[in-house]
C-alpha cells in the first residue's frame, strides 16, 4: 500500500504569450517529465507545488494522498476538487506514490533519480552524514548509501540498476562484509531519504526514457 506521495520532474517555470501590451497571466507552467515537456494550469500548478511543501512531513515519510489533500483543501484559496486534482496529476505521472518499505524494483525501474544541489560532504561532528544543500546551505543529511546513490545513480539506466551495480560492487569488494546489502536494501535506503531530498530540490525523479 502506497505511503508517501511525491512530485516527479523538474519545473521549466511560467511560459507567457507574445502579445502586446504583455500579459502578465502566464499561458502555461512548464515541467521536465522523462522525454517531454508537460503543460499545467494554475490550479495543477499549485497542487504539484504543494507536494513540496511539507519538507518536516516528508522527512517523517508522513505526506501521503490524503494528506496532500487534507493540506491543499485547508490552503487559501484551495481548488474546488482538490483530491480530483491530485489524483489527475497522479494519473498524467507527475505524483509518485509508493512505499518505502516494500518491494521497490518496479518501481525503481521507471525512474531515474538527478542530485540538484550541491554536495556539502561530512563534518568533524557527524562523520556518518553526508550533506547536500544550496548556496553552502546544508538541507538534507543522510548516510553513505544516500549519498552515494543521489550523486551517481543517475549514470545508470535507472535506479534500481543503480542499486543492483553499488550491492555488487560492494560485495565484490569484501564478499565477508558487504555492509550495503542486496539491492533491495539498498534501494529502502534511499526510498526512505527520497521524499526528503525531492521536497528540498535536492533532487527529482524523473521517469525512464524508452529509446
Amino acid at each position: 500500500m502506497p505511503r508517501v506521495i511525491v512530485p516527479v520532474g523538474f519545473s521549466l517555470g511560467p511560459q507567457h504569450r507574445y502579445v502586446r501590451p504583455p500579459d502578465p497571466t502566464p499561458e502555461t507552467w512548464e515541467v521536465h517529465l522523462g522525454g517531454d515537456v508537460v503543460d499545467l494550469t494554475e490550479a495543477e500548478l499549485g497542487a504539484y507545488g504543494f507536494a513540496y511543501v511539507d519538507v518536516r512531513g516528508h522527512a517523517k515519510l508522513q505526506v501521503d494522498r490524503r494528506e496532500l489533500v487534507r493540506s491543499l483543501t485547508a490552503a487559501p484559496n484551495s481548488p474546488p476538487d482538490a483530491e480530483a486534482l491530485v489524483t489527475a496529476l497522479i494519473r498524467r505521472g507527475l505524483l509518485l506514490e509508493f512505499d518505502p518499505d516494500g518491494p521497490l524494483e518496479q518501481v525503481f525501474r521507471r525512474y531515474r533519480l538527478f542530485p540538484t544541489a550541491e554536495g556539502l560532504g561530512t563534518t568533524p561532528e557527524e562523520p556518518e552524514y553526508h550533506r547536500m544543500g544550496h548556496h553552502g546551505q546544508p538541507r538534507v543529511a543522510v548516510h553513505n548509501t544516500a549519498y552515494v546513490m543521489w550523486a551517481f545513480s543517475f549514470l545508470h539506466p535507472n535506479l534500481w540498476a543503480a542499486c543492483e551495480y553499488l550491492a555488487a560492487e560492494d560485495e565484490e569488494d569484501d564478499p565477508a562484509d558487504a555492509d550495503r546489502g542486496s539491492a533491495q536494501e539498498i534501494a529502502q535506503e534511499v526510498a526512505a531519504n527520497l521524499p526528503m531530498m525531492i521536497a528540498t530540490q535536492c533532487a527529482f525523479l524523473d521517469p525512464v526514457v524508452e529509446l
